[in-house]
């Protein structure tokens, strides 16, 4: 990561909260963009000064000092047993996390979690808070809005996501995800060594097996990866499907991972929902790597026509047919479409512009609580 860009707090160093969500660890090699995402905020407040204290999962990288308030939540989803007591378990993190985060003198509080206990407790915590939305409304996190303090700010990672909370939250903040920038730097010569390439969860919800169905139509050989969280999936739809001109390449850390999106012609993305923002289309276009995926989500609000095709949702056909006009793109204007829209330090320059409105407001008074054990080292 280049040297971090100066604070736009100017020299003041704000005591941040930062409350992660604890279905995964943040670390490498990550389960999903969300942790991507919350680690690189995480270590890019914290190289521009900030004493920024995180609350994550056990395993998290112990380079960004974080406070680890349980094991994963979510590395047994789909066992029956371990998902009855799971939601107990994540209920009680999050009484401790909000705990520590009422009594350890913050400065702002920055929930980047999809619980909605930190929403409901919100209204006790003696500084003001910013929510981030990175899915689609469901019940419980609609439920934990509905019971948030009346100054909650709000932010959400895509105007295709602001309209899905429409009714619900009006006029969120939009602050696009980043990324590292110099870690997924762009190929500058040589031959692409992979013709298609998907990287992800290999999860039904974004539709690896129809990635390799609309390659294999296109006539190109794809490889993939991703953590196999889903061994169902896997073993209905995915294993049956390897072989000749399909090569799976196991759970890539990042610059695995970012050596593989630039060696390719083109990369896939075939979300089966409504796609909050995508961090892997950021991820090829900065590489060069042009995109064809499904128009779904927030894939329409980055893609354009010099970096990226789209296809009708679910339509494998159209997707072959997408994909062979992006291997074709210019890489050039992939990566500047990165570089406008997706540059790390521009995204946390927004969060801490917020920051400081945050701390210009007043703050309502919380209620006067009792002593309640918090987190060791808060």
């Amino acid at each position: 990561m280049a040297g971090p860009r100066r604070s736009r707090l100017g020299n003041a160093s704000v005591k941040i909260a930062l409350i992660g969500h604890l279905k995964y660890a943040l670390g490498e090699p990550f389960a999903g963009g969300l942790e991507m995402h919350t680690h690189l905020l995480t270590r890019t407040l914290q190289a521009r000064g900030h004493d920024v204290t995180l609350f994550a999962a056990e395993g998290t990288d112990a380079r960004l000092r974080p406070v680890e308030v349980c094991p994963p939540t979510g590395d047994f989803c789909g066992d029956p047993v371990r998902d009855a007591a799971i939601e107990p378990n994540e209920q009680a993190a999050y009484e401790r996390i909000m705990d520590a985060v009422e009594r350890g003198g913050f400065d702002v509080v920055h929930n980047n979690s999809l619980h909605a206990l930190p929403l409901a407790r919100s209204g006790r915590v003696p500084a003001p808070v910013i929510t981030v939305l990175h899915t689609p409304p469901f019940d419980s996190l609609v439920e934990g809005v509905n019971a948030a303090r009346p100054d909650m700010v709000y932010a959400a990672v895509s105007r295709a996501l602001t309209r899905q909370w429409r009714g619900i939250i009006d006029g969120p903040h939009i602050v696009s995800n980043g990324i590292d920038l110099s870690a997924f730097a762009a190929r500058t010569s040589g031959e692409p060594e992979i013709d298609a390439f998907w990287s992800g969860r290999i999860v039904p919800e974004k539709g690896p097996h129809l990635a390799i169905d609309a390659a294999r139509r296109a006539g190109l050989p794809i490889a993939f990866a991703g953590p196999r969280h889903n061994a169902a999936y896997w073993e209905r739809e995915i294993a049956p499907r390897l072989g000749p001109g399909v090569t799976y390449l196991g759970h890539l850390a990042q610059p695995e991972l970012a050596r593989r999106l630039r060696s390719a012609r083109a990369a896939l993305v075939t979300p089966r929902w409504e796609e909050p923002f995508g961090l892997v289309v950021a991820e090829a276009l900065a590489c060069g790597t042009p995109v064809a995926g499904f128009r779904r989500g927030a894939l329409p609000d980055i893609l354009n026509d010099a970096c990226g095709r789209l296809a009708a949702a679910d339509d494998v056909d159209d997707l072959a047919r997408a994909l062979t006009e992006a291997v074709g793109l210019d890489r050039r204007a992939c990566r500047h479409r990165a570089q406008t829209l997706f540059d790390a330090e521009a995204m946390t320059d927004r969060y801490e512009a917020l920051y400081t409105e945050m701390l210009s407001a007043p703050v309502p008074v919380p209620p006067r609580l009792g002593r309640v054990a918090g987190l060791a080292g808060s």
